[in-house]
């Protein structure tokens, strides 16, 4: 019988375009008309920043993922270092994270296709049974092809991932032929400055649409020479991505109709422009891409959701791994190299996401999950520091340069993210992690390292009550009772206390297993004693 094994087939274009395509999703179509109605045309700066931000989150996960190519990395790696509290409480954020982002990816390709089949959605926009009907059956879509082989999957992701590239281009070689100057000149909305700068980070989806970056960590055991191409692919997929987005904010700012931005500010646009692009265009007469838009509307979102719902296993898997779920969702199907058990999870959890909005906690915790992503993050620069204390001779194919400097500060970037996204966000999203964190140490299997475990997560519990109480406190959706910019300043003392003592709380010896299973070509050697399993 052959071994159940997870197959190295795809190379770096394949893990490039799997970045790329999980950040040219829905976010293109919104995040400018919304980023300007926080920043105006200080706007691109907040590009620049998240870019920035996402790198030097992305170089960390690199380095990791360059020595321990692990399915699920971002789950796997905190219990590594840290033991099971803590890689319970991650994978909690990630599910939350992943199965969401493929059910909102429907919704929002059902949301568009009712300009052509108005069935689909009701007055208020919700989706009829019809529409949740469509919703489920394109999720059963991405199951399929993500059932068959990782190479199918590949092949199909970049396909749709190149018509992905070819829309936003032509918008952007187009609305410049329509580019007025002067509406550069416009002023933000209050209170603008650095607050709408920071604001729009995560308030218009400008950080959400760089996070894609991570599926090159999540399906490196599925990666070819995984130690080159991993950190490449994060590099290129960022750059790629920052390129493209900075160019259509400015495009979309730039082709305004003066008059409707003189009656509207930039902050009423958005009652202008329901659909940011394809308006745009009307509004300008250019029916060709009005037409083109809403068509990608449709696929890019699909194809975001795809590789969304691809990403969701292999996370469920490394949750499994770590024995946080049955050992069935912890299994690699012999001939295709697929975690199926782990696939008919994610689609499970991804059409409970779709739920009809009468199911208001469902809908008011879609908000919140976006969030739940840059929690996954949170911990890679303590597992760093870790490994870097720790495993001194562990053989790192990329290694982060001055990472004694750029470690703490993905950290304190990555809370700093946690904290703009608003006490409205966090008053939601932080109970639910704290409540994992104390479910799990009173309630969790218990074994001879429980207390050591324990004793190695306190550091996380009192981070999620620090930011949550200055998230309450301060000047992001709280009540102001801390001013800017010292808000900021305690946000970042706070994060870097918790850095330090989670880097000194971590396992002396790091509990890296060899639990996986790859398959490789007879010609590709994995190198190293942690490079594969």
């Amino acid at each position: 019988m052959a071994k159940a094994a997870f197959k190295q087939k795809l190379g770096l274009v394949d893990l490039s375009l799997l970045g790329i395509g999980s950040m040219i999703g829905s976010g293109w179509l919104y995040a400018a008309l919304t980023s300007s109605g926080y920043a105006g045309a200080q706007t691109g700066w907040a590009w620049i920043l998240g870019a920035i931000i996402v790198l030097m989150i992305g170089l960390v996960f690199a380095e990791l993922s360059a020595a321990i190519p692990r399915a699920g990395g971002f789950v796997r790696y905190p219990n590594f270092s840290h033991g099971n509290v803590v890689g319970f409480v991650i994978g909690v954020s990630s599910l939350l994270a992943y199965t969401s982002t493929a059910g909102v990816e429907v919704e929002a390709v059902r949301q568009y296709a009712q300009y052509w089949w108005p069935a689909v959605s009701n007055s208020a926009g919700g989706p009829t049974a019809l529409g949740f009907a469509v919703q489920i059956l394109l999720l059963v879509g991405f199951f399929l092809l993500n059932y068959w082989s990782v190479s199918f999957f590949g092949r199909v992701n970049t396909i749709v991932t190149t018509f992905k590239f070819i829309v936003p281009l032509l918008t952007i070689g187009t609305l410049f032929m329509y580019y007025h100057g002067a509406n550069l000149d416009v002023p933000p909305p209050p209170p603008g400055g650095a607050h709408g700068i920071f604001t729009s980070l995560t308030g218009a989806g400008i950080v959400f649409a760089y996070l894609g970056f991570r599926q090159a960590v999540d399906f490196a055991s599925e990666a070819k020479n995984p130690q080159r191409n991993v950190p490449l692919s994060i590099i290129i997929a960022i750059a790629v991505s920052f390129v493209i987005y900075i160019a259509l904010q400015y495009a979309f700012m730039g082709a305004v109709p003066s008059e409707a931005l003189s009656a509207h500010g930039w902050d009423g646009l958005k009652q202008v422009f329901q659909s940011p692009y394809a308006d745009l265009a009307r509004s300008l007469g250019i029916t060709w891409l009005i037409n083109l838009i809403l068509v990608d509307a449709v696929i890019s979102p699909a194809g975001t959701g795809n590789i969304y719902l691809a990403g969701a296993s292999r996370v469920l898997f490394a949750w499994a791994r770590n024995g946080h779920l049955f050992k069935i969702f912890g299994e690699v199907d012999a001939k295709s190299g697929v975690p199926r058990g782990a696939l008919w999870l994610s689609l499970i959890l991804s059409i409970a996401w779709t739920l009809p909005s009468e199911f208001q906690v469902w809908g008011g915790l879609i908000g919140a999950v976006t969030s739940a992503t840059v929690f996954t993050y949170m911990p890679g620069p303590i597992t760093l520091g870790a490994f870097r204390r720790h495993l001194p001779d562990m053989p790192r194919p990329f290694r982060l340069p001055v990472a004694a400097i750029l470690s703490p500060l993905a950290f304190v970037a990555s809370t700093l993210l946690i904290y703009w996204s608003g006490w409205s966000v966090n008053e939601i999203l932080i109970p639910i992690l704290v409540l994992a964190w104390v479910g799990y140490a009173l309630f969790g299997k218990k074994s001879d390292t429980s207390g050591r475990d324990l004793k190695c997560a306190w550091w996380l519990l009192v981070y999620y009550l620090l930011v949550l109480i200055l998230s309450y406190l301060g000047t992001f959706g709280g009540i102001n009772a801390i001013a800017s910019p010292t808000d900021m300043i305690l946000v970042t003392i706070a994060s870097l206390f918790c850095y330090y003592w989670g880097v000194a709380a971590s396992l002396s010896v790091p509990e890296i297993t060899d639990d996986e299973e790859i398959s490789t070509d007879a010609d590709e050697k994995p190198s190293g004693k942690y490079a594969h399993n």
